[in-house]
């Protein structure tokens, strides 16, 4: 029972640090949803472009991008990108955590920009049909008709991406972020317990349970509800 107390009083001790790590996951995960997300809805926007020239990179850059390992993705970013950038005479610092944001960033894009396409393409024709009848103009027809139908239908499968990407931000520590796992092999080095080795691994495990399932449950809700959209 002593053994056992100590290993949570140590748990105790380490927690401000897991939730500073667990943190820098989240920040980066936000970070690496917003770009791709904006990368991801030009990339979708270029693949249904009549145009050839524009058209296939898109479709490149997605099937490149949706199909590469993402631990490859990020040792890619981190070693491509110089540790420090030279501006204005200035060194400034390009941190890992930086890299790894845009290295989880090129995946969520590839993913935003295939989920545009899916919704876009699930307009009815008829909708399409109707509007050019109406001599709707092709700005008025996705401003009015097209997108509002079309986020609707984004939403859900968007919010498990970013599940999804919250979930990859794990691999982080393996490029020397200071995140959540890292900070775990920390405390385990340190305390050198197995009973809080496997404790802290829990808490690890139940941190990105907490945060994530909740977005899952809301995904399924919003589904439900945009079913008939």
């Amino acid at each position: 029972m002593a053994i056992e107390t100590a290993v949570v009083e140590s748990l105790l001790r380490w927690s401000p640090a897991l939730a500073a790590g667990f943190g820098q996951n989240i920040l980066i995960s936000l970070l690496a949803i917003a770009l791709g997300s904006l990368l991801g809805l030009l990339i979708g926007a270029l693949g249904l472009s009549p145009l050839r020239l524009l058209r296939l990179p898109a479709r490149l850059w997605v099937q490149l991008f949706r199909n590469a390992p993402w631990l490859v993705l990020i040792y890619f970013t981190t070693y491509v990108f110089p540790f420090e950038i030279h501006v204005g005479g200035y060194y400034l610092p390009f941190p890992d955590w930086v890299k790894v944001t845009l290295g989880l960033a090129l995946p969520a894009s590839a993913n935003v920009a295939e989920i545009f396409r899916g919704a876009i393409g699930s307009i009815p024709s008829t909708q399409w049909e109707a509007a050019r009848s109406l001599a709707f103009s092709r700005g008025q027809l996705f401003r009015s008709i097209i997108l509002p139908q079309c986020f609707k239908r984004m939403l859900p499968p968007w919010m498990n991406l970013y599940a999804v990407i919250t979930m990859g931000t794990a691999l982080a520590s393996l490029v020397g972020v200071h995140d959540l796992i890292d900070t775990a092999q920390i405390a385990s080095n340190t305390v050198n317990r197995t009973g809080f080795t496997v404790l802290i691994y829990f808490s690890v495990l139940a941190l990105f349970f907490a945060y994530c399932y909740p977005i899952s449950r809301l995904t399924q809700r919003l589904e439900r509800r945009y079913a008939f959209y």
